[in-house]
């Protein structure tokens, strides 16, 4: 196993002095404990566990992403884009995916911290930068799980009507939020049964897919024939092959939503048993496992429902707007929408679960690096940070605003913001990644020293973060084109919250881009 050492570097002082006084005493905490799982940190509690395996990671992060998302936003989607359009869509975004998973593992892997993304973001970029993308991605993941709670209730009416959400909302509240007070270990096996159930769903709906395609539903040999009929793109506003590409655009936003949660792999970084080995497993496993389901799944859909059916377009949250249960009703199959609802109810939990968890180590994060309350970065006996935990989960209660008369508005402010979020973080991964490499060579480090080496760099880092740009910069194009106020800041709410966290922070704390010379390397270093 792999000894770390949370030694301050040679830098280290000039960056002290450097922080602003109030950073400093919110930080205060932290320099008397190291984040590393040392046994110092677990006798006086002042430390997360190393209890994480490289599988639970990726079960993690799977439980995360594989969600609603692709269970029932890809219904949308396909009739948005066409079979061929959507397809290439989760295939073109899968591939920013990869470079962002990559940078992401390359420095989870040299400094295997707690919500590892935002404290790279301070340590080697712009404390303001990881002051605003760490609230903005702490607020997200936060209202996803007010939203996955109501989802868990809409999906439980399917069988019963006539209970209200309110119900559903407050017990899983109460059951997520203490399974996120289970030791690490515990918690990482929770999430293993919940996972398992939507993998296993996700192969049995191909094989059912692949039989259906052959000739075994009411309708005979299918092949490709809805590739055909009603065609592989759809026009989408506009006419023409300008509608079809916008079509295609247009569902680039569902696709990132839909793979937003692999990152959580670096979350879980600091908590993980010998990083060294396991972080550089679980990023390879959890990008191929999410690309494979959701990829072979958009495949199997496009080509067992036809674009243009009108079951697709349905507002419904269970299982009647799920295009595996459009499927399966078009090949004669009746028992299988219950089954769906099924296993969408627990997709929905085990998001829910994640979304605790990875709320809570980014508030950790930030109380570590002196952006927060240095409370929430203290644990209990079994390394649970209990007080970040409490802060997260009580932001689920938002979840009760949607039985309100006026608080539907509200919530899909709520969940525009969790919406481009993902490629926030995304970005600022990517960023930080440009500036870990630069610092490698400054301090005379070579890349061929590291555990985990990200491939085709710095090249595979700009294209990630090239198209991160571009889609948050576009993803409310169809708003100039039919010009709509709200629909435009739905789309931009996101982005302007961000950018006033970053230039209300830098301009109070008065913080300045971190100079090469003095980005730390060696402060939770892997040794």
């Amino acid at each position: 196993m792999a000894s770390y050492t949370s030694a301050p570097s040679v830098n280290a002082a000039p960056m002290a002095a450097a922080m602003p006084e109030t950073e400093k005493s919110l930080g205060t905490a932290l320099n008397d404990s190291s984040i590393d799982g040392s046994e110092k940190d677990l006798e006086d509690g002042q430390g997360l566990k190393r209890g994480l395996s490289s599988w639970h990671l990726q079960f993690i992060a799977i439980g995360g992403t594989v969600g609603t998302g692709v269970f029932l936003g890809s219904g949308k989607a396909l009739a948005t884009a066409g079979p061929v359009g959507c397809l290439i869509a989760f295939i073109f975004v899968g591939s920013i995916v990869y470079s962002v998973m990559h940078s992401l593992g390359e420095m989870a892997t040299f400094m295997p911290v707690a919500g590892s993304f935002t404290a790279y973001a301070t340590r080697f970029v712009d404390p303001s930068l990881g002051f605003s993308m760490g609230w903005i991605y702490w607020f997200s993941w936060s209202c996803t799980f007010a939203l996955e709670l109501v989802g868990s209730g809409l999906i439980m009416q399917y069988w019963d009507k006539s209970l209200s959400v309110g119900i559903f909302i407050a017990i899983f509240w109460v059951v997520f939020t203490a399974c996120n007070f289970l030791p690490i270990r515990w918690f990482g096996e929770f999430e293993f049964y919940f996972v398992s159930i939507k993998v296993v769903t996700v192969v049995g709906f191909i094989i059912f897919a692949i039989c259906i395609d052959a000739g075994a539903g009411q309708h005979g040999y299918l092949g490709f024939d809805a590739w055909v009929r009603p065609g592989p793109f759809v026009e989408y506003i506009v006419p023409g092959n300008t509608g079809k590409f916008v079509g295609f655009w247009s569902v680039l936003v569902t696709a990132g939503f839909s793979y937003q949660g692999t990152e959580l792999v670096g979350v879980g970084a600091g908590e993980t048993a010998d990083p060294a080995k396991n972080v550089p497993s679980a990023i390879r496993w959890t990008f191929w496992g999410v690309f494979g389901i959701f990829v072979s799944t958009i495949f199997f859909i496009g080509i067992t429902v036809p674009s243009d059916n009108p079951d697709l377009l349905k507002d419904a949250n269970d299982a009647s707007a799920s295009p595996l249960v459009i499927a399966a009703k078009l090949a004669g199959v009746r028992v299988l929408p219950h089954i769906i609802n099924g296993v969408l109810l627990t997709a929905v939990l085990s998001a829910a679960n994640s979304c605790v968890y990875s709320s809570s180590r980014i508030l950790v994060a930030l109380a570590e690096e002196g952006q927060a309350p240095a409370f929430f970065s203290k644990t209990n006996r079994f390394g649970t940070p209990f007080y970040a935990v409490l802060a997260s989960a009580a932001i689920g209660l938002l979840a009760f605003l949607n039985l309100s008369s006026g608080g539907g508005q509200v919530f899909n402010w709520l969940l525009n913001i969790a919406s481009i979020a993902g490629f926030i973080g995304w970005c600022c991964i990517s960023i930080s990644h440009l500036y870990f490499m630069k610092a490698l060579r400054f301090q005379g480090i070579p890349r061929e020293s590291l555990a985990f080496q990200a491939p085709m760099q710095p090249y595979l880092t700009i294209y990630g973060l090239f198209f991160c740009v571009l889609i948050l910069l576009t993803n409310g194009f169809t708003a100039f084109i039919h010009w709509n106020v709200s629909e435009f800041f739905a789309a931009y709410i996101s982005l302007i919250l961000f950018l006033v966290l970053y230039l209300g922070h830098k301009l109070f704390f008065r913080t300045k881009i971190v100079a090469v010379a003095d980005i730390d390397l060696e402060r939770d270093r892997a040794r």
